[in-house]
């Protein structure tokens, strides 16, 4: 027998849902705001919810991708992921439709054209190599030094020691040192890609953005790549775009990989070579 008695039993108050008072709202998204904005400034290339559409195709589709000063960083992704129109967003050959895209924690790069991100210190280096093929290497590279002055103007004015110095020291780093007066036509492909390096260093970019370097290489320049990539990282930041697994894997850096305008994957290569996703949009073909 049930002996409890209903009109009893005191009746409980349902428990109200208190809304955030709209100042601790505002807070919070203020502290969010200055958590973003500190990630932002203890980096080199930042970039955040950016979204890229060509007559409704989603060439970048809410990528969000982080680059530290003086990381050397591997992108990588099947063709159609997004990877060229990243860097042309990047150089300020694109302009994103969304997002955020910072250079040095506080340069807004969606606002400043070509010319001056190249200014800004950001330098890229296109699949296909171009260089002054009537000039010798040395002079293309002394090309590349002369800023604003005239092709002859560059070749024909005095050379001091320090620009001397730095040429030299560029040489030695792209392992053309002993073909210093060779005209850029004669060098093999893999010494043409080399040379275009050379050319962006002579810039003094703090960011080098090297798109499929080792195309089209030799077994042994492609290991050279490797090394020679690696020594630039120690004074600079790089991202190589890259197909080449066995060239990824002698980076020994950190890999992106995107898919359709996104990041897939993120980590070591042998942490996204084991990723399914991966397998199946990427490495499985």
């Amino acid at each position: 027998m049930n002996d409890r008695n209903p009109a009893s039993e005191t009746t409980r108050p349902a428990q109200s849902v208190v809304s955030p008072h709209p100042y601790a709202t505002q807070r919070a998204a203020l502290l969010a705001e200055q958590a973003a904005g500190s990630k932002r400034r203890d980096t080199l290339l930042y970039l955040n919810g950016v979204t890229k559409s060509f007559d409704g195709f989603k060439a970048i589709n809410n990528l969000s991708l982080v680059v530290a000063k003086g990381e050397m960083r591997a992108i990588i992704g099947p063709n159609g992921a997004g990877k060229t129109t990243m860097m042309d967003i990047v150089t300020g050959k694109t302009r994103p439709d969304e997002g955020e895209v910072y250079f040095a924690g506080d340069v807004d790069l969606t606002q400043e054209d070509e010319a001056a991100i190249a200014n800004r210190g950001i330098g890229r280096k296109f699949q296909k190599p171009t260089v002054f093929e009537g000039h010798s290497v040395e002079d293309n590279i002394r090309l590349s030094l002369a800023g604003s002055r005239s092709i002859f103007g560059a070749l024909l004015h005095r050379k001091d020691a320090a620009e001397q110095s730095k040429i030299d020291g560029i040489l030695a780093t792209t392992r053309l040192g002993e073909k210093r007066r060779t005209p850029a036509a004669d060098l093999s492909h893999g010494q043409k890609q080399w040379l275009e390096i050379g050319m962006l260093l002579a810039q003094d970019p703090e960011l080098l953005l090297v798109d499929e370097p080792v195309a089209g290489m030799t077994d042994a320049e492609t290991e050279e790549t490797a090394r020679l990539l690696k020594e630039i990282a120690r004074t600079r930041s790089v991202v190589v775009v890259e197909h080449d697994m066995h060239f990824v894997r002698a980076l020994g850096v950190k890999v992106t990989c995107l898919h359709e305008g996104s990041v897939l994957s993120e980590g070591s290569l042998d942490h996204v070579s084991a990723d399914p996703r991966v397998v199946e949009v990427y490495l499985g073909r």
